[in-house]
């Protein structure tokens, strides 16, 4: 078992003040593979105040291209870890691992382009008459409490870091408790890299206790956020003491737009895979399957062909697509929500079962799920389910479509599926998402935007507007006469 049992606060590995050591669970087995330390609301507190510390140090005091630097040294290391890394997150998050390969094997881009933004950012001079000069300059928010996710922790990591230390931020990463190690894992590289004490710390612990004193504290100027919206609302209500930012990005429940005129091979490839990916967890995928009447049976047909093709099993075998789910709270949410489908009259089409014979028992399995008849007001269509459960609603119009897609309370993602780019143009335009994908899905990089509309969450993940998150806009004017009349100076008859 490894043992990870020591918290990274202001560049030291240090024993927890007031956490306790515990077992994080392999959802492939459903047994603990490794021991992690937890801070406490003490532990919090120290990590901080060496954040608020290293603001006014060695940090606060670098050039945007001295910080560049760092940060490149850190995707050099992150890059040549990147399989180790992927493995880790395997066992811990339970997600398959040529996916895990694929993902955080791109990592080190986000860290490299933030790098350059930071380098490249500039202020703007604002033209008003020859006596004065008014200019406009950034700084950093301060210090950053970032909070993560079970489901792909490195890649949420590096969308909160890699923008947050560009900026000259200082960070308090506090993972979700179900998926800590890879974050004691980026902390090594972190350590590895050379940055100074307290830019980077991270406390793992439970979200009531360490994510709340995190979320909450009033030496912390920005939280950000990833994960449900009812804990996104707690921390609402409980951080409101001292004014900090805030930035969420909460669920979705995605609409996928097939049109007949589309190229049904191509779409069902993303249709699928955007239904499947991750065991289904995560936000972006393609949980309402929309398909226009005329080929709706068709792609019915082609779910059922693909959910025979998809391989369950240890995540950890390369040739294997679909891990288990994370945990075992959220292999029973995933099969209550089946059940739901059924009572409220979906068609079962394939999957909805646990798998649990030969190597299988003992961990979170579940089969690729499909319902097919699904009619928008039931709740496998209305909730977001987080599990591999598509839903294929048949629509008739154009107009049918686009109002199918925005009766929603999320607005993440979407996508279509059209050959006509004047319908590509009219629906993309008119859908109430954060992104569109047309023509593909889940295409994701670190200089394209992503956030979400309406309860979807605040702020956006990625390029120049994530930056613009952890800066603050000052404006200087300067006078170019030194001149300043007095006020109250008698006038002379």
């Amino acid at each position: 078992m490894l043992s990870y049992e020591k918290l990274f606060i202001d560049g030291a590995w240090v024993a927890p003040l007031d956490g306790s050591i515990e077992e994080t669970i392999n959802p492939a087995t459903g047994k603990p593979w490794a021991k992690v330390a937890f801070g406490g609301a003490r532990d919090i507190d120290k990590a901080v105040e060496a954040a608020k510390r290293a603001l006014s140090g060695p940090w606060g005091k670098m050039t945007a291209i001295e910080r560049g630097t760092l940060l490149r040294r850190l995707a050099d290391l992150y890059q040549a870890n990147a399989n180790a890394l992927a493995e880790l997150e395997t066992k811990d998050s339970g997600r398959a691992l040529r996916e895990s390969r694929m993902d955080v094997g791109s990592h080190h881009q986000w860290y490299r382009w933030f790098a350059s933004v930071a380098e490249t950012r500039r202020g703007n001079t604002i033209p008003i008459d020859d006596t004065v000069h008014a200019y406009t300059s950034e700084v950093p928010v301060g210090v950053v409490g970032a909070i993560t996710p079970w489901n792909v922790p490195l890649m949420i990591t590096a969308w909160k870091l890699a923008p947050a230390l560009a900026a000259g931020c200082t960070i308090v990463l506090k993972p979700a408790e179900q998926t800590p190690v890879t974050s004691l894992e980026f902390a090594r590289l972190v350590e590895e890299a050379g940055f100074p004490p307290g830019v980077v710390n991270v406390v793992p612990g439970i979200g009531s206790i360490a994510g709340a004193a995190l979320s909450s504290h009033r030496d912390v100027d920005k939280v950000s956020f990833t994960g449900e919206g009812q804990t996104a609302k707690t921390i609402l209500q409980n951080s409101t003491g001292n004014m900090k930012r805030f930035s969420f990005e909460l669920g979705g429940k995605a609409p996928h737009i097939i049109f007949e005129d589309a190229d049904l091979e191509q779409a069902i490839n993303a249709a699928t895979n955007s239904s499947w990916a991750l065991c289904g967890q995560s936000c972006a995928l393609g949980a309402r399957v929309l398909v226009q009447r005329s080929v709706y049976e068709r792609v019915v047909e082609g779910f059922a062909e693909r959910a025979k093709q998809v391989k369950v099993g240890n995540p950890s075998d390369p040739s294997i697509h679909m891990g288990p789910q994370a945990h075992g709270e959220q292999l029973s949410k995933t099969l209550s929500y089946i059940q739901s489908g059924v009572d409220e009259g979906a068609r079962l089409v394939s999957g909805g079962k646990c798998l649990t014979e030969g190597d299988l028992a003992g961990g979170f399995f579940i089969e690729p799920t499909v319902f097919a008849d699904v009619s928008n007001n039931m709740k496998i269509a209305r909730e977001e389910i987080f599990g591999p459960v598509a839903c294929l609603i048949p629509f008739e119009t154009e107009d049918e479509a686009i109002a199918i897609a925005n009766d929603s309370e999320f607005g993440l993602a979407s996508g279509l599926w059209t050959r006509d780019m004047g319908r590509a143009h009219r629906v993309s335009s008119q859908i109430k998402a954060g992104m569109v994908w047309v023509n593909t899905y889940r295409y994701i990089r670190w200089s394209t935007p992503y956030g979400g509309m309406k309860a979807s969450g605040w702020g956006r993940e990625n390029g120049l507007e994530a930056m613009s998150q952890y800066l603050e806009v000052k404006t200087t004017i300067m006078s170019t006469t030194s001149r300043f009349p007095n006020a109250y100076a008698v006038e002379k008859e």
